[in-house]
């Protein structure tokens, strides 16, 4: 299987670290992994922004870049849900369709093709989980309190492979982190506080570590550990699988 590797933008220039755990860990479960050099951007950040007929061209650009893959693999439930959900304002040829039904996000890749496969880890903190609302509510891999039925969490699914773990609950455990990309920027004192209430039941919980699927949270949450002072590390779900040896 060739598996083309997305890294989203704010990955590549913030926490590359994150990027190179999941192709590392990928390359350890067998794939054919590359990462096209041409690629550049999702285009969410622009359809987000009002901008979406001009994203039309960036959308074209991606799936140009990776048309020829099997499957195409990112550590970002909101840019992946991006593509599925927002790709079909372009003329859906072949390729589009093959895009759009072949992007996955790396929790649900794996799940997909199933955890045995996962290199033996053992992680011996108290670990909450943050399933961002792309993720949750787009890609439905994990299950919002609005909906009935017991709670769901992919992330704990895959974790539990992960020897030593001891999952803390949240009390609001589907709350937003209050990122939402540009909202964070157009409305900045509501961002911050949803922030900082996020960051208050993770701490009350008595976390060592938040991990999440999504580097864009936790990069709103970091800023919010770093000005408080917190001791609660953040950590992408991959950089925690990576550190295993197959």
């Amino acid at each position: 299987m060739r598996v083309g590797l997305f890294i989203p933008c704010y990955i590549d220039q913030f926490y590359p670290e994150v990027g190179i755990a999941t192709f590392e860990l990928l390359k350890k479960l067998g794939y054919d992994v590359e990462p096209p050099m041409g690629a550049t951007c999702c285009g969410q950040p622009m359809a987000n922004s009002g901008f979406e007929q001009e994203a039309k061209e960036v959308y074209h650009h991606f799936v140009n870049d990776f048309a020829e893959f099997d499957v195409v693999v990112m550590p970002s439930g909101s840019c992946t849900m991006h593509v599925r959900k927002h790709y079909d304002i372009i003329p859906q040829t072949d390729e589009v369709k093959h895009v759009r039904t072949k992007t996955f996000d790396l929790v649900e890749f794996l799940l997909d093709q199933g955890l045995a496969q996962l290199p033996k880890v053992h992680f011996p903190k108290k670990v909450a989980l943050h399933t961002g609302c792309h993720s949750l509510r787009g890609l439905k891999v994990g299950k919002a309190s609005e909906l009935y039925g017991p709670p769901e969490s992919a992330l704990e699914k895959v974790l539990n492979h992960v020897t030593g773990i001891e999952f803390v609950p949240l009390s609001r455990a589907d709350e937003c982190c209050g990122f939402g990309g540009t909202f964070a920027i157009a409305e900045e004192a509501v961002s911050v506080k949803m922030g900082q209430d996020k960051m208050k039941d993770v701490v009350g919980s008595g976390a060592d570590v938040l991990v999440s699927n999504d580097m864009s949270c936790l990069m709103h949450l970091d800023g919010i550990v770093k000005r408080q002072k917190q001791k609660v590390k953040l950590m992408h779900i991959a950089e925690i699988l990576n550190l295993g040896k197959k």
